[in-house]
């Protein structure tokens, strides 16, 4: 486990401009000290979770007039002692502040260095530490509410259970190593096998949630492919409510792709408006061809548009069928019949026909896109996984938990069961923090912003 020397850290951890407020926190033994040195009126024994109002000097005198608040570790954020320091938001007053708590023996925070070490305190896990990325990095509702239950502790708390099982099964393991002459048995086979089973069937579950849980997190790409005329700067404009791509009746306008997100029912997709698919010797134009297709095979879902007053319903059919062998296992392409309002043009029921430029029928378009991504739901259940590096440990601990399946299955002998064991335990482990390094740490809470 990674230690830290005890010191006090401050910084600004809820910058904010003119007219608003700025939040400064100190951390760490020296914290209230240091408080004292810069908020003279404070009482020398202040009542926890108390706010003060009192003016906040340094070396050159009184700098603002601020709410402080004092946490007495190790019931605060950290798990240390924690001054909260509230004034107004110039960004003169704030850096006037940090200096002085800096001055008066603290340390400037290193980024995530506040969780750093709530975590190293058994404050929260790591992958609630992780949670708290997620919480300020959300942009729409889902996000938020997937991050939320994670800081919660739900996910963290079930690994750590079963692992917990794991350990107690490997300690009968281990200890029947050491009566190996006796031919003894203290881990029953039939109860192992059963644990095993249960946590093979948890690790599947939540590495097959990662698919939903990181279109939630990263936004779901959704590209919009098409002959050129066919609509989809429209397209694109009706879904953003703005004039964001370049709508023009001359073929060939988009070059390049565009892209843009919005969120829709609290889930944030980024469209990609693409280049006109036709048969060209422009060679600029090629090219945007060419990436058209490539951003089509890293989206989720590929919106295949055509012009109902030119195309009929059976060659878009068929258009979607080569375009899904084009991109063999990638997205799901969803055909769309675009400027179904144009005088002459019937449609079947059934499909899916729109007008972009009158907004006809982009309700049951958007309604199309939110079923896809909660199809991607079907079968997980409270917990989703949303972090590359927890799937990551997951699918290393099922593997090492089929291992000891086949151990028992076969009758391997009890050290290497163990090893299969003390593999999965290992990678469970990494997920909450039990295991893990100072390299992984950086890594992790580098990534945070100073203050947080």
């Amino acid at each position: 486990m990674s230690t830290y020397e005890p010191d006090t850290i401050a910084a600004i951890s809820t910058p904010a401009g003119a007219g608003a407020i700025a939040l400064l926190r100190v951390s760490g033994p020296k914290a209230y000290g240091i408080a004292e040195r810069i908020a003279p009126d404070l009482p020398l024994e202040p009542l926890p979770r108390t706010a003060y109002y009192v003016p906040v000097i340094d070396l050159d005198g009184q700098v603002d007039e601020a709410v402080i608040t004092f946490f007495q570790g190790p019931a605060s954020y950290t798990g240390e002692d924690i001054v909260e320091v509230s004034v107004h938001g110039s960004m003169y007053i704030q850096q006037r502040l940090l200096q002085a708590m800096l001055d008066a023996g603290a340390r400037l925070a290193q980024p995530g260095e506040f969780t750093q070490r709530a975590f190293l305190n058994k404050k929260m896990d790591l992958s609630q530490a992780e949670a708290v990325a997620d919480l300020i990095a959300s942009q729409s509702a889902a996000q938020h509410k997937l991050a939320l239950h994670q800081l919660r502790g739900g996910f963290g708390s079930r690994i750590e259970e079963l692992r917990q099982e794991l350990i107690d099964f490997a300690a009968l393991i281990e200890l029947e190593l050491d009566f190996g002459e006796e031919d003894v048995e203290f881990a029953k086979r039939v109860e192992l096998l059963a644990l095993l089973d249960r946590l093979v069937d948890l690790c599947t579950e939540l590495i097959d949630s990662f698919r939903y849980g990181n279109a939630i997190k990263q936004g779901v790409p959704i590209a919009i492919l098409g002959a050129p005329n066919s609509g989809k700067s429209t397209l694109l404009n009706a879904l953003l409510k703005e004039d964001r791509a370049i709508v023009s009746d001359i073929p060939g306008t988009t070059r390049d792709t565009v892209e843009e997100a919005i969120t829709m029912d609290g889930v944030l997709f980024r469209f990609i408006d693409t280049a006109g698919l036709r048969k060209t010797a422009d060679t600029v134009e090629k090219l945007g061809i060419e990436r058209s297709y490539k951003k089509a095979a890293e989206a989720s879902l590929v919106i295949l548009l055509a012009d109902a007053s030119t195309t009929a319903e059976g060659a878009l059919l068929t258009e979607a069928n080569m375009l899904r062998e084009r991109l063999s296992a990638g997205p799901v392409v969803l055909p769309v019949l675009n400027k179904c309002d144009v005088p002459g043009v019937k449609v079947r029921e059934g499909t899916l026909a729109i007008s972009a430029r009158n907004g006809i029928a982009l309700e049951a378009l958007k309604e199309a896109l939110l079923q896809h991504v909660h199809s991607f739901q079907n079968g997980t259940g409270d917990i989703v996984v949303t972090n590359t590096r927890h799937v990551d440990a997951l699918t290393k601990a099922r593997a090492a938990l089929l291992d000891a399946k086949n151990a028992i299955d076969t009758g391997i002998s009890g050290e290497l069961l163990a090893i299969d064991l003390r593999r999965a335990q290992h990678h469970l482990g990494e997920i909450t923090g039990r295991i893990t390094t100072d390299d992984l740490l950086g890594s992790i809470f580098g990534r945070f912003c100073i203050g947080k």
